[in-house]
């Protein structure tokens, strides 16, 4: 996780530089709060990652002297079929539309397709036939 707060921290910093450049140079404060905001975000994001790398033991990424068979082995579970992340997808878009035309209805309905979908994303291998006796 070092080499990822690392690389966020990087980028946070260049966009802090960007920002005040931006605003001296183009004295156009849109552009200058969007750089602004982006490197607090990555400062967010860099911050969450240095945090978590203290609480963890180090990974094959972070010690020096790791060989690349150190990172073998399971990585974790992945489901290997699934109709649920494109449900939310969609759902996710179709509040977007509701969004964008401000259709009241439409948000509705698509608040309610994205808590369905995200539900049945979350109890996935819970219930039905993907559930574990």
């Amino acid at each position: 996780m070092k080499v990822e707060a690392a690389i966020f921290n990087i980028v946070s910093a260049l966009l802090v530089v960007f920002a005040i450049v931006y605003g001296v140079w183009a004295k156009e404060p849109i552009g200058t709060t969007a750089l602004a905001l982006s490197a607090g975000l990555t400062i967010l994001i860099g911050g969450f990652f240095w945090f978590i790398s203290r609480r963890i033991d180090a990974r094959p990424e972070d010690r020096k002297d790791a060989d690349i068979a150190d990172g073998a082995g399971e990585l974790g579970f992945f489901s290997p079929a699934s109709y649920w992340p494109i449900t939310v997808a969609l759902s996710i878009g179709l509040t977007a539309l509701g969004l964008a035309f401000f259709y009241p209805w439409l948000i509705i309905m698509g608040g309610a397709a994205i808590l369905i979908a995200v539900g049945g994303l979350l109890f996935e291998y819970y219930v039905g036939q993907n559930a574990h006796s």
